[in-house]
């Protein structure tokens, strides 16, 4: 039985970007066909860095610059981004309030950019407060899979990376938890969380 619980967000417990708000991102940055896959490129190389805390107007000027452009309305694409990740998988959400229930101690550890964190909090509080840790890539300096992450992760829930079952959605994630010390699974749906738990 495992007591200690930590879980990725996007793709487990978050959902990740629709297609909805892709094409809202899209029109914001002025993009299409050939052009969008060149953006979606730049988007995610990168976002390593903004995850680990860079300053959002600093990621949207290395995107451009990858791309050899300038977007036209800045502000507006950064909303568009922070909205595009605050929807919840509620099945998921049920699952870490039944496992808290149950007594077991959760944590999170999430690559997440500075900005998103309020947004998120303000929208999801009660559920996150079911959790003894929140551990945000943005605050802590250093994104997984850096074995550094998960290591700061175990040390503020108080327990050893061997105590810690680690659910991820990213196989790379998921390697380097068990690199670090900890049990690891890619997460495959809240009926696996249940039978492994």
């Amino acid at each position: 039985m495992a007591d200690v619980i930590v879980f990725d967000l996007y793709g487990v417990i978050a959902r990740t970007q629709s297609p909805e708000a892709i094409r809202r991102i899209e029109k914001v940055a002025g993009v299409s066909g050939e052009s969008a896959t060149a953006f979606w490129e730049a988007y995610w190389e990168c976002r390593p860095p903004y995850d680990a805390g860079q300053d959002g107007a600093a990621y949207w000027a290395a995107v451009a610059g990858r791309l050899g452009t300038a977007f036209p309305d800045v502000p507006a694409l950064v909303e568009a981004d922070l909205d595009s990740w605050v929807d919840v998988d509620e099945a998921m959400v049920e699952l870490i309030v039944e496992l808290a229930d149950r007594g077991r101690t959760l944590g999170l550890l999430s690559n997440i950019i500075d900005e998103l964190v309020p947004r998120f909090e303000a929208r999801h509080g009660g559920w996150l407060s079911r959790f003894a840790a929140l551990t945000y890539s943005c605050r802590i300096g250093v994104a997984k899979p850096d074995p550094r992450a998960y290591l700061i992760c175990a040390e503020r829930l108080g327990v050893a990376p061997g105590e810690v079952l680690f659910f991820d959605d990213r196989e790379g994630n998921v390697v380097a938890a068990r690199e670090a010390g900890m049990r690891a699974e890619v997460f495959r749906s809240p009926a696996q969380v249940r039978e492994l738990v």
